[in-house]
């Protein structure tokens, strides 16, 4: 069974940092670009970074450069988001995606075809 497993949020106090994992099981994370998306109650999901399949390639929301950073293990068929100095707007659940034509267009979340549940993260004091 293909899935995905997101993994490392929790509450932090602004100005705290996450590392959110994902993970794959039942297909080669590495024939897959890998996208971050978030969703915040009321609002529609949102594309905040992606990684090509090497690894090569990264893209940034403008909300988030410099702040988040994106890379990957293939060989432990992971993906992992940095998220540092988080503020109350990064509450949101975030999930990853893989996307099998390697394009990394995290505005357009149809490209995307398998999704992850979702991890919480919530910045608050």
């Amino acid at each position: 069974q293909l899935q995905l497993v997101e993994s490392g949020g929790g509450l932090v106090q602004p100005g705290g940092s996450l590392r959110l994992s994902c993970k794959a099981s039942g297909f080669t994370l590495d024939r897959y670009a890998i996208g971050w998306f978030r969703q915040a109650p009321g609002k529609e999901r949102e594309g905040v970074s992606c990684v090509s399949r090497s690894g090569g390639r990264t893209e940034f929301a403008d909300s988030v450069k410099g702040r988040f950073t994106i890379s990957r293990d293939n060989a432990k068929n992971t993906v992992y988001l940095q998220i540092n100095n988080l503020q109350p707007e990064d509450t949101a659940t975030y999930y990853c995606a893989a996307e099998p034509y390697d394009l990394c267009v995290i505005r357009d979340l149809q490209l995307f075809d398998y999704w992850g549940q979702g991890t919480q993260v919530s910045v608050s004091s």
